[in-house]
């Protein structure tokens, strides 16, 4: 499976919300499975989306032939766009499906992981981050991810804000210590999206 991350800073929130809603036109494309998304918490204007596809050879074509169609409807309303694209490796928790109307809030993590580290990066993901994440209370189902140039996405779905509140940052730093995070990753980022129901297809 695809998973395309957009990231981007809105300018025109109306327009762009409107605009949104034209991307229902997804829904007879092949190979598409599901796209969701919505406001960041901590950066007012900036947007995050998620589509998700059978495989990059499904999203190729509907690049080549409906792509521009249906972004033209927000076009102008947005700027600073960045797409990245990663291949689906393993579930975080279990039986990950790119849906998103059972879910209020969306943690992305993006990380850049050392070369020669990416085995133990990948080893601690399933060993250490995967039970901690799977047994806080409100996590619904999550996916990891990876893009050439040894980037990793972690995408995890919550059914509250209260719940991911639960996920203290004492134990992260517990966790993170464990699974020796500041040999593994070069750069880290993070976000936590409020999602937006108008914006799921």
């Amino acid at each position: 499976m695809l998973v395309k991350w957009i990231r981007c800073t809105v300018g025109d929130r109306r327009g762009f919300e409107r605009g949104q809603r034209k991307w229902a036109g997804l829904l007879g494309e092949p190979g598409f499975r599901g796209q969701g998304g919505g406001w960041s918490r901590a950066r007012p204007g900036v947007a995050h989306l998620f589509g998700f596809w059978e495989s990059r050879a499904f999203y190729d074509s509907f690049m080549a032939r409906s792509h521009d169609r249906l972004a033209a409807a927000q076009s102008g309303t947005f700027q600073d766009a960045q797409v990245r694209l990663f291949e689906y490796q393993f579930d975080v928790k279990v039986g990950f499906r790119p849906q998103f109307s059972d879910a209020d809030v969306l943690r992305v993590a993006h990380c850049g992981v050392r070369a020669d580290r990416v085995e133990h990066f990948t080893l601690m993901q399933e060993k250490v981050w995967n039970p901690a994440m799977a047994g806080s209370p409100g996590m619904l189902r999550g996916m990891f991810g990876r893009a050439p140039g040894d980037e990793f996405l972690v995408l995890s779905m919550w059914d509250s804000a209260t719940e991911r509140g639960k996920y203290r940052p004492e134990r992260v730093e517990r966790l993170a210590l464990r699974a020796q995070m500041a040999v593994d990753v070069t750069a880290l980022a993070g976000d936590v999206v409020d999602l937006e129901p108008s914006w799921t297809v």
